[in-house]
């Protein structure tokens, strides 16, 4: 983009924007550096054209809204959303890696495993959203990044409204158009059902290498998604699992109600289907369709098995011929039906094709119930369940009549007791649980599960759900408990004294003051626990001084702030370190400590006396004493070389800094030569002469002082440059010269007289 007007800018004197990175419809993306956290982030900021457009700018702040309430590995991050000026902009996670779109023209059609790994990405992440009440409604490639470590991230919320907000298409069919929905193409109503069925469509691209669905024109697609029809994946790819072709065509019927009515259904088969890759859903797999049954503890009616059927070797099969296998609908889908025959304009089905349904729906049951009989008879059989092994078996209990909210779980150790579902009952009081699977009586291994199915009470025109029940519940069941009277749970986040993170603190309709009707929207507020505060560790303390960082960190809202002295060469007073990282937002209850400089490093002086020279050089060396000199001295009891005292006794606490002098043995003091006929030649006696040298004052960093006296290095020590003077000792007679060094290079030549 040229001329950018946005590129270098600094929005909210925290945000500096760096390169535009990327445009859609709505908005332009750019890489920025968040100059408060020092990181690199996305910014999406609103496009110019658009910001007097009231339209599209309810839409973008609506994205802003719906995102921000998304927290999940598998969708893109959302940091901060805000509006600078003329900008109206989203601060997001900067993501390093491609979109699934570009991996997939890179890598042409994938393998199972690469589909299935994906798909169980995208679907946790809608999982996530859905019970939060989002659509994503635009789920293709291009909205999947794919990381640099595999893992795929949902991205682009950007027409994604809240499902208890209008989801009717009135001008346009929103999203990609070989990716959109049915419902979507038709500017109907839209929910959950409507990203799988774009998921599903996804699979089918990454299993194929191409969309199911194209055309001259995008009306032309979006008429093939509305009627349906397309070519079964294993037609393109046999080697697809028959499984996950099952899975794809569920998640592709033309009719949502034939789809998965959830993402966390559509998680279960994925998660049968990785397990065991040879897995079929229908009546045909046999024992494995049952065995996947048993997998699933929420909604059996919504597996694979309902639309897919059984995988044959027919290439024309479709969703929607597939579908006419399903098993019976559940109570409430056959009260649905009957009243939508009673509706004024509704067409009432032919007798007799209702009678031919019933027939083949018959035959199929019975087929199905005889095969499974012969598999469960065949499992016990093979296990050894009928031949006496040593499986620990424990009875079922009793769970039929018991208040569902009142169940006391403890009482039955043995077994895990799982919600299967809410239905209404004619005979069973709302609240009780009406029917468990096993039943009463019979064995099962230990820790088996045992599945209850909970009465909502008669169904009445007139919906009347008790909500006042779902408070203190876990946000699962009361989400269960809602969607079972068609109504939409909307997920509201709170803090709460008084309940634990995800109960249910209390559920009312969006609407209070009108009756309930199916589709309307249920606010569910569910408890984030304990409200945290937090607050911001500024950078910048190291180096000010403590009394002034600790008053910062109290004004900053932390409750807890010590200061404590340590050894240091810095400054006194100055802070050397905190016990948190700087730039980090933490609970104002967090102790954090300030440590400042005491000016000096005390250590203890170690005991070097017998030690050699070099050795006791190196372990002042290794204790941080920089500033040491020898001197010579003659011994009759110390060997020569070796170390007779030191200016600072061993175990004393002194200053690193401070000069250590060690006397060394010179070893014993030569006896006299005998008298010669020759006058005797008087040797010039030895003088210790203490020496003062000044230093450079223009240093500005420390440096190394060496200074070498008759080819052998006197003095070798580490200064500062505030250092003025050096004082050292030399032993010698008459005169002698000494070279002076700074940092390795010749500073000047000095002569010393030792006679004077």
């Amino acid at each position: 983009m040229e001329n950018d007007k946005y590129v270098g800018r600094l929005l909210d004197g925290r945000y500096e924007i760096l390169e535009p990175i990327g445009s859609g419809g709505m908005a332009v993306v750019y890489k920025a550096r968040c100059h408060r956290l020092n990181r690199l982030v996305a910014i999406k900021i609103l496009k110019d054209e658009l910001c007097k457009d009231e339209e599209f700018r309810n839409r973008f702040h609506a994205e802003s809204q719906a995102v921000a309430m998304l927290s999940h590995p598998n969708i893109m991050a959302i940091y901060d959303v805000s509006t600078h000026e003329d900008a109206d902009y989203i601060v997001m996670e900067l993501i390093d890696g491609i979109t699934l779109k570009q991996y997939m023209e890179k890598k042409g059609n994938l393998n199972w495993k690469e589909t299935l790994h994906f798909a169980m990405q995208i679907a946790k992440a809608l999982e996530h959203a859905h019970g939060r009440g989002i659509v994503h409604r635009d789920i293709k490639p291009h909205n999947v990044m794919v990381l640099k470590n595999g893992s795929a991230k949902v991205t682009d919320f950007g027409i994604a409204r809240l499902m208890s907000q209008s989801n009717t298409l009135t001008k346009e069919a929103l999203g990609s158009v070989h990716y959109i929905s049915p419902e979507q193409a038709k500017g109907g109503r839209v929910d959950n059902r409507s990203d799988i069925y774009s998921l599903g469509v996804v699979m089918y691209e990454m299993m194929t290498g191409r969309a199911p669905y194209d055309g001259d024109s995008p009306v032309a697609v979006a008429i093939q998604h509305i009627n349906g029809g397309a070519a079964m994946p294993s037609t393109l790819n046999p080697n697809i699992p028959g499984g996950l072709e099952q899975i794809i065509m569920k998640c592709m019927a033309t009719d949502p109600a034939q789809r998965y009515n959830s993402a966390t259904a559509l998680l279960y088969d994925l998660e049968a289907l990785r397990q065991n890759p040879d897995i079929l859903f229908g009546a045909a797999a046999g024992a494995a369709a049952e065995e996947g049954m048993k997998v699933y503890s929420g909604k059996h009616r919504n597996t694979a098995e309902r639309v897919a059927g059984a995988r044959t070797d027919r290439p024309s099969q479709t969703a929607s011929h597939a579908a006419a296998t399903q098993t019976a609908q559940n109570p409430r889908q056959r009260q649905q039906s009957q009243n939508s025959e009673r509706r004024p304009g509704g067409k009432r089905e032919d007798p007799m094709e209702s009678k031919r349904k019933t027939v083949t729906t018959t035959v199929v049951i019975c087929s199905a119930v005889a095969v499974l009989a012969i598999v469960i008879f065949l499992v016990l059989l093979f296990n050894g369940g009928m031949l006496g092994n040593n499986t620990t078996l424990v009875p079922v209990p009793e769970l039929v009549g018991q208040v569902y909210d009142e169940l006391d779980r403890t009482k039955y150790p043995a077994v895990e007791i799982v919600l299967a579902d809410y239905d209404y009952s004619e005979e069973v009081e709302a609240g009780v649980i009406m029917k468990q699977s096993p039943e009463h009586g019979e064995q099962i291994a230990l820790n088996g599960k045992v599945q209850i199915w909970v009465s909502m009470g008669k169904e009445q025109e007139e919906l009347n759900p008790q909500l006042s029940r779902l408070t203190g519940r876990p946000k699962e069941d009361a989400l269960n408990y809602i969607t079972a009277f068609n109504l939409r749970p909307l997920v509201q986040e709170e803090y709460s004294e008084e309940f634990a993170e995800g109960l249910v603190i209390r559920a009312e309709a969006a609407e209070p003051d009108e009756p309930l009707e199916e589709g309307d929207t249920i606010l569910v507020y569910v408890s984030l626990g304990k409200e945290v505060k937090t607050a911001l560790v500024p950078d910048g303390l190291i180096g000010e001084k403590y009394t002034d960082a600790v008053k910062v960190l109290k004004n900053n809202g932390f409750e807890k702030v010590n200061a404590l002295e340590e050894a240091s060469l810095e400054e006194k007073g100055t802070v050397t370190r905190l016990s948190v990282e700087p730039g980090s937002e933490l609970d104002v209850t967090t102790e954090i400590t300030v440590y400042y400089s005491s000016g000096e490093i005390i250590e203890y002086m170690p005991n070097v006396i017998g030690l050699t020279e070099a050795q006791a050089k190196q372990t002042l060396e290794d204790k941080g004493f920089k500033n040491v000199s020898t001197q010579e001295e003659y011994s009759e009891t110390v060997a020569a070389g070796r170390v007779i005292r030191s200016n600072i006794v061993g175990g004393d606490r002194v200053d690193v800094t401070t000069t250590i002098i060690l006397t060394v043995s010179a070893g014993p003091e030569p006896t006299e030569p005998p008298a010669t006929t020759q006058p005797p030649v008087t040797e010039p006696k030895e003088v210790t002469k203490s020496i003062t040298i000044a230093l450079p004052s223009d240093r500005t960093e420390e440096y190394n002082l060496s200074i070498e006296f008759e080819e052998e290095i006197v003095v070798n020590v580490h200064l500062t440059p505030d250092t003025a003077t050096y004082e050292f000792t030399l032993t010698g007679s008459g005169t002698g010269t000494y070279s002076i060094y700074i940092d390795g290079e010749l500073l000047r030549t000095e002569t010393v007289n030792f006679n004077a």
